[in-house]
Order: structure tokens, then C-alpha cells, then sequence
């Protein structure tokens, strides 16, 4: 399943990191390892944002997925179930529409 991860950085750590040298090589690393379909790096209220798209096959692998960020820059992680629009039409949207008018 497609999971869309927030991922917020925070200034102190992430400034730490760039001002050494380090923040490339540590994001490298980690989008190595969890290896996502997209990825997009963007600002969200304020933060330094990571938008990632991830393909789960078991909810077990949600530490494989964000613990890297937690221990390399003490980030923030959300994780959210996203659909395609093929995702959605198999969602059954009409039959539920009438099932609860």
C-alpha cells in the first residue's frame, strides 16, 4: 500500500547538520534505504518539509521507514494511506453513496 510520509525537520538539528556538512549525505542515506517512489522537500508551516511516497507491505516496516529520520535529525514523521485515482474507483464511492443517503 501507498503511504504518504510527512516528514518535519527541525531547525536546530537540520541547521547543525547543514552548517557541518552533513545533511546531504545524511538525506542520501536514508532515501538509499527507504528507497520511495517520489520524494519532494518543500517548506510546511515553517519547517523544512520531506514529502515522501513509500510502498508498505506491512505495517511492521513504520520503524524501518522513520526511524532514520528520528535518529539522524530528531524529525518528526506522519504517515498516511494514499490512493491513487484507481485506488479510489475501486473504493466503491456510488454503492456507499446510496448504501448511506
Amino acid at each position: 500500500m501507498r503511504i504518504l510520509m510527512r516528514v518535519t525537520l527541525p531547525h536546530d538539528t537540520f541547521n547543525a547538520a547543514v552548517k557541518d556538512g552533513s545533511a546531504g549525505q545524511k538525506i542520501k542515506r536514508i532515501l538509499d534505504e527507504v528507497k520511495p517512489e517520489a520524494v519532494y522537500f518543500t517548506e510546511f508551516n515553517g519547517h523544512r518539509t520531506a514529502m515522501l511516497i513509500v510502498d508498505m507491505t506491512d505495517s511492521s516496516q513504520i520503524p524501518s521507514f522513520c526511524e532514520p529520520w528520528f535518529l539522524q535529525f530528531h524529525a518528526d514523521c506522519e504517515s498516511h494511506l494514499a490512493m491513487t485515482p484507481a485506488d479510489l474507483a475501486k473504493g466503491g464511492l456510488d454503492a456507499l453513496g446510496k448504501k448511506w443517503a
